[in-house]
């Protein structure tokens, strides 16, 4: 199947449809980052403490389990490619997992037995993600090698995911209350300040990951049928050793800097996410808040629809500048409606529009820039490898998410969370939520744009000068193929 000319433009449909697979994938990590601990603790009983470690320790055998996986990717040498074939066998065994995550199978909840299942589960989950994950990512800086038309492009799966965690965070919740009322068992329920009732039992969670996988089955099949990719049987580039994919991680100077600006970025808003579940339940008092902060996820992907026309008339700076400003101030004034009106709807969605808004911003910067430290990285090492170091990438994802279940499993327990409190918890612990929702969040966001500002190079002249480079050895390279 033959590739689109990598410096012209690619057709609008392989670009949706490309789009479209985040659709599935990202409501799946969504459904993991916003309610797998709520579902740890208040449905199955477990130890917020103990959670908290299991989602760490799972993410060191990412730091060895992701470059490996890009090895891996990079190595793949058949008629279809090397990206589709992990895409294909990555989701369909990661739907399986996906599912078993939260499904009990009848396991005594609180048991020893339970603590094993979901240890087991939740990396068997983590490993396959990143066997789907990262060819995926991967995939995308190959599409074009032209940075206008990578901007154009890279925005369009971003889209997409953020459609995908739009719509879990917005519906998700209700969705779990109403499967589980309607099949569940109606004795697990808690009740909220203004007399409504959330049901935390098992059966929700289990339907609507059952649903999510259907979507995600379906839109990777899109991506996978109606995206070109050029074979790479016979492909005369050497293969790369697992020493060398660590290398090249941390030689590579600007993927470093890359990955402190968006672990940082992504650490911030996994953690508004997580804590905003505890937050509105507990010290707003209205459970139905967490919808309406899901909904405004919408103005993520009218920054990301917007990020190429910005891009385009102001520096990369000063778009990250705003990517990362924008959530500051949102986060200072939802913390500060908390104390004024916290059960405002109006109040939640102005704010929570802007801080999406600036999230789209970052999403856009970001994805361009991983498709920059590839070229930089061919530059300085002469080997490409994409899937090495969008690896990294992956593994960041994955690395925010164990931090901020660390965080939220052991700071729910150091301020004396208790789920058996449900709408009355302790002064202390409901002023430990506020801080772990915001105060931390935007400490790192102000830490990420000031990696970008000083430590991250690939901008202005120093960007366009390596653009440069990067096409007239590509153009080298293909004269002396045709020779």
């Amino acid at each position: 199947m033959a590739n689109p000319s990598a410096t012209g433009k690619l057709p609008a449909r392989q670009k949706y449809c490309f789009g479209i697979g985040a659709i599935g994938k990202d409501a799946i990590c969504n459904l993991v980052g916003a309610f797998l601990m709520l579902y740890f603790t208040d449905t199955l009983g477990l130890n917020p403490a103990f959670v908290g470690v299991l989602f760490a320790v799972a993410r060191i055998w990412d730091a060895v389990n992701d470059p490996m996986m890009g090895m891996i990717c990079d190595n793949t040498r058949t008629r279809f490619g090397k990206f589709r074939i992990w895409l294909i066998i990555g989701t369909l065994v990661n739907s399986v997992f996906f599912i078993l995550l939260f499904t009990t199978l009848g396991i005594e909840k609180g048991s020893p037995t339970m603590y094993i299942y979901v240890s087991v589960m939740y990396v068997l989950y983590g490993m396959t993600y990143t066997i789907m994950d990262v060819p995926y990512w991967s995939w995308l800086p190959n599409l074009s090698s032209n940075p206008e038309e990578r901007e154009s492009i890279s925005v369009i799966p971003r889209i997409f995911a953020s459609l995908g965690g739009f719509i879990v965070c917005t519906f998700g919740l209700r969705a779990i209350n109403f499967f589980n009322n309607k099949f569940g068992d109606n004795t697990v329920m808690q009740k909220q300040a203004n007399g409504s009732f959330v049901n935390i039992s098992e059966t929700g969670f289990t339907a609507v990951a059952v649903c999510i996988v259907v979507i995600f089955i379906v839109c990777i099949g899109i991506t996978v049928f109606n995206v070109k990719e050029k074979p790479t049987t016979g492909a005369a580039a050497t293969k790369t050793s697992l020493k060398e994919a660590f290398g090249i991680i941390i030689k590579n100077d600007q993927l470093v800097a890359f990955i402190g600006l968006l672990l940082t970025f992504n650490l911030a808003t996994q953690l508004l996410k997580a804590f905003s579940v505890y937050y509105f339940k507990e010290v707003c008092l209205a459970a139905d808040l967490y919808s309406v902060f899901g909904f405004t996820i919408i103005f993520e992907m009218i920054g990301l629809f917007l990020f190429p026309v910005i891009a385009r008339n102001i520096s990369r700076e000063k778009v990250y500048l705003l990517a990362c400003g924008l959530p500051v101030i949102s986060m200072i004034a939802l913390a500060v409606c908390g104390y004024v009106c916290p059960t405002s709807y109006v109040a939640v969605i102005a704010c929570c529009a802007f801080l999406f808004f600036g999230s789209g911003l970052s999403l856009g910067t970001t994805t361009c820039c991983i498709a920059d430290v590839i070229d930089y990285g061919e530059l300085k090492f002469g080997k490409r490898n994409e899937s090495v170091t969008c690896s990294a990438q992956t593994f960041l994802m994955k690395a925010a998410q164990a931090v901020t279940g660390l965080l939220s499993g052991v700071g729910l327990s150091v301020i004396g969370y208790n789920a058996a409190n449900a709408g009355h918890q302790a002064a202390g612990t409901i002023l430990g939520i506020r801080v772990l929702t915001f105060v931390i969040p935007v400490a790192l966001c102000v830490i990420s744009f000031l990696i970008f500002k000083h430590v991250y190079k690939l901008k202005g002249e120093k960007l366009n000068e390596m653009t440069e480079q990067v096409n007239a050895l590509h153009a080298a390279q293909s004269a002396s193929v045709t020779e």
